[in-house]
């Protein structure tokens, strides 16, 4: 029996000394970040950003990997059934994580049990963008247009479900008017119609839309941006909230999570490298193009999931949105 004892004692310490052994060797290889959307777009360009921060802390090249489809549940699934050794990343925003489990009655993976929260990387407000053919200059008067011509004003979105389709909702659901919501497949197509004139208004953000927003040549019309204070870099632009809806704020994030199973050991070291990077140089590129840098524990991660997971919900839900 004492034997027996000492020899399942061994084999324990054992089994930590290859565990530990295995986290120190972390890593082995080329880091790679699944995006779930396009090149281009703003997960896209701060999971780039984070990427080189990670990959110059860890002495290590870091490769972005593009899965876009399915509103993000593709990138989402091959990040989920990845292997959890810290070598796959997933770097993704709330509507994938939030939202989508609302969407579909199928998304390929389970946000809370598929994945193991790591760090929140920035806050993403959006910015509220209309066509100079509709005549509205500000917040107040886009509300009037749109009460005066119930459902006519076709307002896009980069799919149902995603941040700016959130925003849009809880916009139309404060000020009680209705809208023709033209949803499409991404934020650039959206985007492309409403300079086209298409479309006449979209929720856009911020990264994306601060080119517009800043435009002196009239190509589209900001109203408003969704935070809840001005953003430094636009500080003539109203927020929604003080453009006469009171308490209105929506947030869209981006964060990192990992495959379910992943080393604690990794999943601290990459916390703690990229708190670094943006409370640093990170945190200053991320300001530079409209974004508030965020940091904090998994678990700041993990709960920030859970909240916007009940939030999306109740918005989806209120909205009649059914799974499909």
């Amino acid at each position: 029996m004492i034997h027996r004892t000492r020899r399942g004692l061994l084999a324990l310490a054992l089994l930590a000394a290859a565990t530990g052994a295995s986290a120190q060797a972390w890593p082995n290889g080329p880091i790679r970040l699944i995006v779930p959307f396009p090149a281009g777009g703003s997960v896209d360009m701060v999971a780039r950003a984070a990427g080189k921060y990670l990959g110059d802390a860890i002495g290590q090249s870091v490769v972005v990997d593009n899965r876009a489809g399915a509103s993000g549940n593709i990138g989402a699934e091959v990040a989920a059934r990845s292997p959890a050794d810290g070598q796959t990343l997933f770097v993704t925003s709330s509507g994938v994580l939030a939202a989508n489990q609302f969407l579909y009655k199928r998304t390929g993976f389970d946000p809370f049990k598929d994945f193991t929260p790591v760090i929140r990387l920035a806050n993403q407000p959006n910015i509220l963008l209309v066509h100079p053919s509709l005549p509205v200059k500000n917040v107040q008067e886009l509300i009037a247009l749109a009460k005066k011509q119930p459902g006519k004003i076709s307002m896009g979105s980069a799919g149902i479900g995603t941040g700016q389709d959130i925003a849009a909702r809880q916009f139309t659901a404060s000020a009680g008017v209705t809208v023709l919501h033209v949803p499409y497949k991404g934020g650039a197509p959206a985007l492309n119609d409403l300079l086209g004139g298409q479309i006449e208004a979209m929720f856009e953000t911020s990264p994306t839309a601060l080119p517009f927003a800043k435009d002196k040549d009239g190509k589209l019309r900001a109203l408003a941006i969704t935070g809840a204070r001005r953003s430094p870099l636009l500080p003539n632009l109203p927020t929604v909230a003080e453009s006469g809806l009171p308490g209105y704020e929506s947030i869209t994030w981006i964060g990192v999570v990992a495959p379910a199973g992943t080393p604690k050991a990794v999943v601290d070291r990459v916390n703690a490298e990229l708190n670094k990077a943006l409370h640093g140089d990170l945190g200053k590129v991320l300001a530079e193009i409209a974004l508030e840098p965020l940091g904090g524990t998994s678990a700041d991660m993990g709960a920030m999931i859970r909240k916007d997971s009940a939030e999306y919900g109740r918005i989806l839900k209120a909205a009649g949105v059914e799974p499909q």
